[in-house]
């Protein structure tokens, strides 16, 4: 229940109120939140199958694509099984652990994701403007230490958030206008200084997902340079399609970071519940479109998804 507007507390649980604005008819709005997770959760888990099974798909880009499915359906499930309750069953509370535990994972998940992009950028990188040197660059062990580096970054840049939230008082309302809990949604209900909270904020974003973002597009420069010195259109060709994937991925990831700050700033001309559907696009897209992506794009993939399915007809077919 939401405090008296004088009295500090240390809130037992928070309640997520979903979408505001959107009361009558969440029911429906959840249809296609739960029809992206299904998605998001079948062809990730299609892909990680896919790749862990297949030792010949036990290469650098596809290493770091079997990273990235696992990074989103840890977003995914993160979110979206508490925002279907919320929506069917009205359990918008959250113990205030909980509410911190998720915030965690959603924020090291998004990090993590985009400092798997940035790898995979350099894994292009090496593979078009160094290609003698590619297995030579990108070993298991050098990928297994990439990974794990995006693992530690990500925790260590994420976890201050926990102790920046913890002493914080509050004394206006428990009650969270959002789906899921997040850094800046849960410090400004607070009556504490929360200065500290929105430039630490401020600077992982750009010393995370901004530094990431031009890192990426230095490289694609450099890619770029290097392609258009090749011989032959064919050549050229060849290589741009080896990136289309990838920047399809960079862009719907991206834009949406970008566009967040400006849609904030506007917010006033935008209404609030337009800004929350906004937000939540922008962590389910993502997981949703990254296999079907690199499952259209990527030959080696879709043979195998093609061959799959082809199997499974059969076994369907003898069983009868």
């Amino acid at each position: 229940m939401p405090a008296d507007n004088h009295t500090f507390f240390t809130p037992a649980t928070f309640v997520l109120t979903g979408i505001p604005g959107t009361e009558e008819s969440q029911v429906w709005v959840s249809v296609p939140f739960c029809l992206m997770y299904v998605a998001a959760l079948f062809g990730n888990s299609l892909l990680l199958c896919i790749i862990v099974t297949e030792r010949s798909l036990h290469e650098p880009m596809y290493l770091f694509l079997s990273m990235l499915a696992a990074v989103d359906l840890l977003l995914s499930t993160t979110i979206v099984p508490k925002m279907l309750a919320i929506f069917w069953f009205r359990a918008g509370e959250i113990s205030f652990a909980a509410c911190l535990t998720q915030m965690f994972f959603i924020h090291f998940s998004f990090i993590a994701e985009s400092a798997i992009l940035l790898a995979m950028a350099f894994d292009r990188y090496v593979a078009i403007c160094n290609p003698l040197r590619y297995t030579t660059v990108l070993t298991k062990p050098v990928i297994g230490k990439m990974g794990l580096a995006v693992v530690t970054k990500s925790f260590c840049i994420v976890f201050p958030f926990i102790f920046l939230l913890k002493p914080l008082k509050f004394c206006k309302t428990n009650l969270l206008p959002h789906t899921y809990c997040q850094q800046m949604i849960i410090a400004r209900l607070a009556c504490n200084n929360i200065e500290v909270n929105f430039w630490y904020g401020v600077c992982v974003a750009i010393l995370t997902i901004i530094l990431d973002a031009v890192l990426i597009a230095v490289s694609y420069l450099l890619i770029l340079r290097a392609v258009f010195r090749l011989p032959s259109n064919n050549t050229r060709l060849k290589s741009l399609r080896t990136c289309s994937s990838h920047i399809c991925v960079i862009l719907i990831f991206y834009t949406p970071s970008f566009f967040s700050p400006s849609a904030n700033q506007y917010g006033h001309l935008i209404p609030g519940y337009i800004l929350n559907l906004l937000a939540n696009l922008h962590v389910l897209l993502p997981p949703m479109l990254n296999p079907i992506i690199y499952g259209v794009t990527t030959k080696e993939i879709l043979k195998r998804v093609i061959s799959m399915f082809f199997c499974c007809c059969r076994r369907s077919h003898l069983l009868r």
